[in-house]
């Protein structure tokens, strides 16, 4: 471990450190959007995107009246801030991705050049004095999680869990060698959010992890989101894609993952707020597609999200009452921050922006790189600023976004970072620290800051404070403070002292208990307890409450372990009682795992009618299942296309899917696709640059907001040999039910001499003219 005060020494590695300060930051502040000058016309004109230094850079910024940003930490005190997590003492652990795009081809990317390091207000006014490197010689770490006696460590392809002691990483154990399998640095695992069922959630993964003891539990979930991921005050999670502004889960984080077969399940990576409008300050070329249609509009102006990140759900007290329930998404592309309003009815989270032709937060300075946002111990909102001109990765990197980046010197340097902390204008938060007194920790459970209410549970279920069930058990009984009554409960679930007869009490209150109860109940479904949770499901279904009905289809799941007869029985009246309810349908079949011809033949005399949609539901799965019958051996495929097989696993799989049925919200299906298993030159040529707009695949148009809307090429890279690109071709041409000819290295390189200079990707329109 190394520590440093004050001064620090970076290592220039092929670039000048253009700015250094050795003393600590000032609390600069932004002004509020009334307050702030027309912006300067040099701004209004494409150009040169200058390094501003920290203390100058919120002049840049417009934040809604009332509010003010403030600098807490900036170079030299942290580089390259991706992610981080605060301990009981108000301690920032950061995590720098130093060695992320060092230029425009990714030179020195597998450096181990990253860090985890603890930032420390020493003198507690407010601003971060004092660092300390923990771990240093990662490649690329993108998350972390402190838990227990130590810290989950992100670092791909495998996560780690360190031990700490006196802020120093002592023994290691590998968790999962497999955290991250393929994908490039833009898609790959990360997160690792601690939620409140008491396990540990990512985006861009299907994976959910567990301490338990001395074991870590790994286990299948939904697969959610690209980068960033958070919760709501009642356990449910949100997160995004880079186009889509933010998605989120109705239901259980831990349900309805059950069934394989099943491509998505209703309540599940839903779109909480469908419009992607955003509304930067200043001009924004500099996006990855700038030159493509509707991308930009007249003023040069970025339209929608393309680069939305690590978004956050408002959970402090310190902000006026109306920003509860508010999620904040940080569009780095567009330098800028954007709010949404949720609303809840029944079950089903919708919002809506804040505003309409601005942003709660948004700077005219082109470095100004939000990628992550956090509630934090004082009840403000922190910013990671990555403080990159270059945010692209390579994989994607088109010629016009390369020449962007030359023209306005965007490079270097690479070293700088920020975060800030949002607050309101003249407050003076102080951060809550979190005890190790056990009755002082249970009354955090009921604090106004969701921040405070999650570590204060966590430490307890850290710490074993097995003393404390008796007072927890009285907190699950009073109802003046909800928040301490759900704490409680999922701290009871979290030390193994829940007991059925309390889920039981819960399940007969209001809906704020009920859905907590009906979400805690497979966690304690066991020989003893299944026959009471079943017969409370039972009369669930009997007393018609359309609301609890998805929650009992998925906890069927549960109970078929202890009683198939049982959980069948649910399962059959369930779908019978609500064959048009998407939510319910979805949630029964996610039962049905290598089921589902079965149970379509024991209900066919009930629900006769094709066009129900249960019926239609069931169906799409019994026909995937079907088709899939007919796939073709991955590994032996794997063994003939050894190059095509990775690049698939690291461009491609992300968002086509590894069974190449496409994933919702990103791209269409390969599998059957006949642009995949038709004309040669309009798959390579799409490969190669791209496509654009609305697609037709077997009869079905793909456009946004169900796909992305746009399929970056990978010929842009000429150092990208063509016998690659012709193995990548012949690999998805071959693979699942697909059988279409091999494509040769000379039919890709034929291609590629052709559309020498072409930059645009591919239209729809474009390519039926080939």
């Amino acid at each position: 471990m190394k520590k440093y005060r004050y001064h620090f020494l970076f290592l220039a590695v092929s670039f000048t450190l253009i700015y250094c300060k050795t003393n600590k930051q000032t609390a600069s502040k932004a002004p509020a959007a009334q307050e702030v000058a027309k912006q300067e016309t040099a701004a209004e004109t494409p150009g040169k995107s200058p390094f501003i230094a920290p203390e100058k850079t919120i002049a840049k910024m417009q934040i809604e009246d009332g509010f003010e940003v403030k600098l807490v930490a900036a170079e030299p005190l942290v580089s390259a801030p991706v992610a981080m997590q605060f301990d009981d003492k108000a301690r920032m652990w950061v995590v720098e991705m130093t060695g992320y795009m060092p230029d425009t081809i990714g030179t020195g990317e597998d450096i181990p050049n990253g860090n985890i390091v603890i930032l420390d207000d020493k003198d507690k006014d407010g601003v971060y004095d004092d660092r300390t490197v923990v771990i240093d010689s990662l490649v690329l770490p993108r998350a972390i999680c402190l838990i227990e006696n130590g810290i989950l460590v992100a670092e791909p392809t495998n996560l780690w869990f360190y031990e700490i002691k006196n802020d120093k990483a002592g023994k290691r154990v590998l968790v999962d060698d497999k955290y991250t399998e393929g994908g490039n640095v833009e898609h790959q695992p990360n997160g690792l959010l601690r939620a409140m069922d008491n396990w540990i959630y990512n985006a861009k993964s299907d994976k959910r992890y567990r301490k338990v003891g001395s074991k870590w539990l790994i286990e299948h979930t939904h697969f959610r989101g690209q980068w960033g991921i958070c919760q709501d005050n009642y356990g449910r999670l949100y997160y995004n894609n880079n186009s889509q502004n933010l998605l989120g889960d109705y239901f259980p984080a831990g349900l309805g993952a059950s069934n394989k077969n099943q491509r998505g399940v209703a309540g599940y990576n839903e779109k909480s707020v469908a419009n992607n409008k955003v509304y930067p300050l200043h001009p924004t070329p500099g996006v990855n597609r700038g030159y493509m249609k509707n991308i930009l509009d007249d003023s040069l102006r970025l339209n929608d999200f393309t680069a939305a990140a690590g978004p956050v759900v408002y959970r402090g007290d310190l902000f006026d009452k109306t920003y509860q329930f508010n999620a904040f998404v940080p569009e780095p592309s567009a330098n800028l921050i954007k709010r949404n309003i949720l609303n809840e009815k029944g079950y089903v989270v919708k919002g809506e922006q804040a505003y309409k032709g601005k942003e709660f937060l948004a700077s005219t300075d082109e470095r100004f790189r939000p990628v992550s946002l956090y509630n934090a111990p004082d009840g403000s909102i922190f910013v990671l600023d990555m403080y990159r001109g270059i945010i692209q990765h390579k994989t994607y990197l088109t010629p016009y976004l390369k020449d962007q980046i030359g023209k306005r010197n965007l490079t270097q340097p690479l070293s700088s970072g920020r975060i800030y902390k949002i607050v309101p204008k003249n407050s003076k938060p102080r951060p809550v620290l979190i005890p190790n007194d056990a009755s002082e920790l249970v009354k955090l459970l009921g604090h106004t800051n969701g921040w405070v209410r999650d570590r204060a549970q966590q430490k307890l279920i850290d710490g074993k404070y097995n003393q404390t069930v008796p007072a927890l058990r009285e907190a699950i009984k009073q109802t003046a403070n909800p928040f301490l009554a759900i704490h409680a409960l999922w701290t009871l679930e979290g030390l193994h002292s829940l007991k059925t007869e309390e889920v039981l009490a819960w399940l007969k209150q209001s809906w704020t208990y009920k859905m907590q109860a009906l979400s805690v109940s497979p966690s304690i479904m066991s020989p003893t307890s299944y026959k009471q949770l079943a017969s409370a499901m039972d009369g669930i279904v009997n007393d018609n409450d359309t609301l609890s009905a998805p929650y009992v289809a998925f906890i069927c799941k549960s109970i078929e372990k202890f009683d198939p007869v049982i959980s069948r029985g649910l399962l059959t009246r369930l779908a019978t009682k609500y064959p048009n309810n998407r939510y319910v349908s979805d949630a029964v079949i996610s039962n049905l795992q290598d089921q589902e011809e079965v149970f379509q033949g024991e209900i066919s005399a009930s629900l006769s009618d094709p066009n129900l949609l249960f019926n239609k539901q069931l169906q799409r799965v019994v026909a995937a299942v079907k088709s899939a019958q007919g796939n073709r051996n991955p590994e032996m495929l794997k063994k003939e296309f050894p190059k095509g097989e990775a690049l698939f696993t690291s461009v491609c799989q992300t968002c086509h899917g590894v069974d190449g049925g496409g994933v919702k919200s990103l791209a269409p299906p390969l599998n059957q696709s006949e642009w995949v298993t038709g004309n040669k030159d309009k798959l390579i040529s799409i490969v190669l640059f791209g496509l654009t707009g609305p697609v037709k695949v077997n009869g079905h148009v793909y456009q946004t907001p169900e796909v992305s809307g746009d399929m970056p090429g990978i010929g842009y890279d000429k150092d990208m040999p063509s016998e690659d690109i012709a193995q990548l071709l012949s690999y998805i041409r071959k693979s699942w039910r697909n059988n279409a000819e091999k494509i040769t290295t000379e039919e890709v390189a034929k291609t590629r001499q052709k559309l020498t200079g072409r930059e645009k990707a591919f239209t729809e329109a474009e390519l039926n003219g080939i």
